[in-house]
């Protein structure tokens, strides 16, 4: 019998493992993680640790590995990359997001293998220009991340639509601009954690929950708004995509409503039976000229693409994540 194997980048990680662990339920198919695991106290070896992965490949042995088996492979799907919107190593940041990236694609289009990978919605930078994934390379060029990390996914976005525009693309190229993702399997993400995640601590043990000031007078402390979205509707988008090969190009993946912190610490605390008790703190000075007061994603293209489940609401979202891990003597999927 021939393998089908998908090959996941990242997926150790938080949206890759999510990813691993839905398509390991379909014995059909060989999930393969390419990733590192790092040290053992940081737990990525446990969000792989219930799945039957196919196999499990290095970074450093990557190339070789697609080589020899890439007449097996059905998709790509890249979740790997720093995701880390402060880090300070522009070079590092390029090598791992943009060049490897860059030549993922390339490989998927030599050898005719789809290409679904993680795009960012730091690339809309501050919203300006309003979050609308236009299908053109020219339009996405306009984009002003405000770091690196947002430039790094926003100049492989308009590679990726540029290659296909002149007719060098694999059978399938799919990025998704993931908003504000939180769920399951983001414990070794440290400080970048989703805000649920970060303050869950506090609220599970009766404390107060700390949440930035706002320096923009058109919110209020606490209403800085985000397009907060469910890790389980990040995967199940992915999934769609993996059954839809005939559907490519960059898309959006929120949950479509902005929702303040205040919101989303207020569904933390219901969910976990207390009264929100918050206190606003000053924001690091370095970080107020580049902070987002609001991102919302326009999923209008996604929907004309064919997508129809609905998306989680915040509330349910954090009530399951909460009841189902956070508040649970084992958080990992």
């Amino acid at each position: 019998m021939t393998r089908r194997i998908i090959f996941v980048t990242g997926g150790a990680g938080f949206i890759g493992s999510n990813v691993v662990a839905a398509l390991a339920q379909d014995p059909s198919l060989d999930v393969v993680v390419c990733d590192w695991l790092g040290e053992t106290q940081l737990g990525k070896w446990r969000n792989l640790s219930k799945h039957a992965i196919g196999d499990f490949v290095s970074p450093e042995d990557m190339w070789d590995w697609l080589e020899k088996r890439w007449r097996e492979i059905e998709v790509v799907i890249h979740m790997g990359a720093i995701s880390s919107t402060t880090e300070a190593d522009a070079d590092k940041l390029m090598r791992s997001n943009f060049g490897l990236s860059r030549d993922l694609y390339r490989w998927c289009t030599d050898h005719q293998r789809r290409f679904i990978y993680a795009s960012s919605a730091a690339t809309y930078g501050d919203g300006a220009q309003a979050f609308d994934d236009e299908p053109n390379w020219q339009s996405m060029a306009t984009l002003r991340p405000l770091n690196v990390y947002g430039w790094s996914k926003a100049l492989f976005d308009v590679f990726t639509a540029r290659q296909a525009a002149r007719g060098y693309a694999p059978p399938q190229w799919a990025g998704l601009k993931f908003f504000n993702v939180y769920g399951p399997n983001e414990e070794h993400k440290g400080v970048m954690r989703s805000v649920a995640s970060q303050i869950w601590p506090d609220v599970a043990a009766g404390r107060t929950v700390k949440l930035f000031r706002s320096y923009n007078s058109e919110f209020a402390h606490g209403g800085q708004m985000r397009d907060f979205v469910y890790v389980m509707d990040a995967v199940d988008v992915v999934k769609w995509l993996f059954e839809q090969p005939s559907v490519s190009g960059v898309f959006n993946l929120g949950s479509g409503k902005a929702r303040s912190f205040n919101e989303l610490a207020g569904a933390v605390f219901a969910a976990a039976g207390r009264e929100p008790q918050i206190e606003y703190i000053e924001m690091p000075k370095a970080l107020r000229p580049r902070y987002q007061y609001f991102t919302e994603a326009r999923m209008e293209r996604l929907r004309s693409a064919g997508y129809t489940m609905p998306m989680t609401s915040l509330e349910d979202g954090i009530g399951d994540y909460v009841r189902s891990h956070l508040a649970t003597a084992d958080p990992y999927r």
